[in-house]
């Protein structure tokens, strides 16, 4: 069926204004060259908020620099390496909850496709005190948090048990091994990407979950995973600061998307 360049432009035209189209987020952040595509993107909410905008638009403006400066020094020994084109990297910034009207958990998902097999992905989260207007971490929250301490031991206790639930309902329940958890250990720099999980109850977490890419835990055909630890769990463990934030139940929808 024949169709003009004009009706095809007026069909795209239509589908940009159908519910449910929306055109990708412009970047915040973009390099492009011979040998690299590379974006950071922050999404509304953090954009909303000038501190943590600026602090997150510098730190990808130093990844998206690296990879562009990698990129281009391998143009350079080899080009044939790039026969399909540059290599492109994205990183995206992206709330997942606000605790307590002060405590931002922020996902950060890097992708990059070097040519290689297939694409990669990694997670990484970052903790914001608003009203420090700096990072902090999970530590304030607990009585201790020293490594292959009880609380941390807890934690991996717990992240594993939801690991192994996820995989069961996935019928994956073969990855669900000491082979494929060895890389997590009871310590807060070993045991994964943090954020504070949202509540049913205003202003409070429900607990925490720890976010795995692609071959952290499990083959790459799994894709990601998220382990989730109630609050009930840490309770014993729980600081002044962290009996303040944490309350009621993790909401289904959050569950529902693992």
């Amino acid at each position: 069926m024949h169709c003009s360049r004009f009706s095809f432009a007026l069909l795209l035209g239509l589908l940009a204004l159908a519910p449910g189209f929306a055109a990708e987020p412009k970047p915040d952040a973009s390099i492009k060259t011979k040998a690299v595509e590379a974006t950071v993107t922050l999404d509304a909410q953090i954009k909303a908020d000038p501190a943590l905008a600026a602090n997150c638009l510098a730190e990808g403006r130093k990844w998206i620099d690296k990879q562009a400066a990698d990129a281009a020094k391998e143009f350079k020994e080899d080009k044939e390496l790039f026969r399909d084109g540059p290599y492109s990297f994205g990183r995206d910034y992206s709330v997942r909850s606000i605790v307590a009207d002060r405590y931002v958990s922020v996902v950060r998902g890097d992708y990059m496709d070097t040519h290689g097999a297939h694409p990669n992905r990694t997670i990484d989260t970052i903790l914001w005190d608003k009203a420090e207007n700096k990072r902090i971490s999970i530590r304030p929250f607990f009585t201790e948090t020293a490594d292959n301490g009880p609380t941390m031991k807890a934690m991996l206790k717990a992240i594993i048990v939801s690991l192994t639930a996820e995989k069961k309902k996935r019928d994956a329940a073969e990855t669900a091994t000491d082979e494929w958890f060895k890389g997590l250990e009871p310590k807060l720099l070993k045991i994964g990407a943090v954020t504070l999980a949202p509540s049913t109850e205003a202003g409070k977490s429900s607990g925490l979950t720890f976010h795995y890419p692609p071959y952290a835990v499990g083959p790459y055909a799994e894709g990601d995973y998220v382990a989730f630890v109630p609050w009930e769990t840490l309770k014993p463990y729980l600081s002044a600061e962290g009996q303040a934030i944490f309350g009621g139940s993790r909401p289904k929808g959050d569950a529902e998307e693992n």
